[in-house]
């Protein structure tokens, strides 16, 4: 038996690790690729995996993909999400779900543009990827390129117009109900505000190509119903101007106390906006929660920056990427939409009413 690894920079081989185990070159072949249809004991499992970390065993990859018909390779589309700091959790549970399976994950980004995302599709098929984990930044309708059909295919953080698709998103409509459940639980039945509808003719953020986001219409949503279940109903909408950012939600509150509204709650679009309410609360010696409560959604790192802590319903990036990525994985194709469920940080935002 080989007492050392063959030295130099040539690749180990099975032959090589057959040696080292004690074993024949076919179980190693066996248990390098994962069968478990062979009739090997834990203990030949064990002294295989053993000598190849001893040997610093690779695969040959090319010749596992000429065998198998599969590459190890998983690619994630998206339009910003890897490029920017506010979804890319998505990528890190995608990442981790596959790296369990020993597969790679190819990252790459189009800013939105359809012809830089087909060139790198092309690019990405040339090198015999075995699916692709198309994302959005924001959860959005989405229409798949065509050149996706020629590949096993989830949808992250986005649907598609048809009903032909897998597609992982976070359940907006249940958080906009959870947020409506804990201001009635505090003692709220009237008063409550919607802060964060876009103006007329605004579909979503100039930085992203106005999109139109589902979460504004399916927070709503979830709010409406929840109260409604309880009879009770929204004081009111206040609009922000252009965008879902926090002077926005500034300008959006302050233009609602100065027309006399007298909140009891404010439910905002998200955490940004939320930021931009306390600043106009704060400068009308609005006390929170004492005078108004507020909630936002997301769970950004700004709801534990805010004074006090801001409640919010969080998007649980990293467990969509990880749920994308198993059911890319998986033997199950139906079309289907699955909710993944948004988090409730509990703040010191909310209170019981005393106006």
């Amino acid at each position: 038996m080989t007492d050392s690894p063959p030295s130099g920079t040539r690749r180990v081989t099975l032959s090589q690790v057959a040696e080292r185990a004690g074993v024949s070159r076919s179980a190693v072949s066996f248990v390098m690729n994962g069968r478990t249809d062979q009739r090997l004991s834990a203990d030949v499992f064990e002294r295989v995996r053993r000598a190849a970390e001893e040997l610093g065993y690779r695969p040959n990859q090319t010749a596992k993909t000429l065998r198998t018909g599969r590459s190890g390779t998983i690619a994630l589309v998206s339009d910003f999400v890897s490029s920017t700091s506010y979804a890319n959790a998505m990528v890190r549970g995608a990442m981790r779900a596959l790296r369990e399976r020993d597969i790679l994950l190819f990252t790459v980004d189009t800013e939105g543009d359809p012809q830089v995302e087909e060139r790198l599709l092309h690019s990405l098929f040339g090198r015999d990827i075995d699916g692709v984990i198309y994302t959005s930044m924001f959860t959005r309708i989405v229409d798949p390129p065509p050149l996706l059909a020629a590949t096993r295919t989830v949808l992250l953080n986005c649907r598609a117009r048809g009903e032909d698709d897998v597609a992982v998103v976070p359940d907006e409509v249940e958080a906009g109900r959870e947020a409506a459940r804990l201001l009635v639980a505090a003692g709220h039945t009237d008063g409550i505000w919607f802060v964060g509808d876009l103006p007329p003719g605004r579909r979503g953020g100039l930085l992203w190509n106005e999109w139109g986001p589902l979460a504004l219409p399916e927070r709503l949503e979830g709010i409406e119903r929840e109260l409604a279940s309880s009879g009770l109903s929204l004081a009111g909408h206040a609009a922000v101007d252009d965008d879902w950012d926090a002077p926005n939600g500034q300008r959006a509150v302050e233009r609602l106390l100065e027309d006399g509204a007298r909140p009891s709650a404010l439910i905002c679009v998200n955490d940004a906006v939320a930021a931009g309410a306390y600043r106009a609360l704060h400068a009308a010696e609005w006390r929170i929660p004492d005078d108004v409560s507020v909630i936002g959604f997301d769970g950004s790192p700004l709801a534990g920056m805010l004074e006090p802590s801001l409640t919010s319903i969080s998007l649980p990036h990293e467990d969509l990427g990880r749920r994308a990525a198993t059911l890319l994985l998986s033997d199950d194709a139906t079309p289907r939409v699955e909710r993944v469920r948004m988090p409730v940080h509990l703040g010191a935002s909310v209170g019981s009413p005393t106006r």
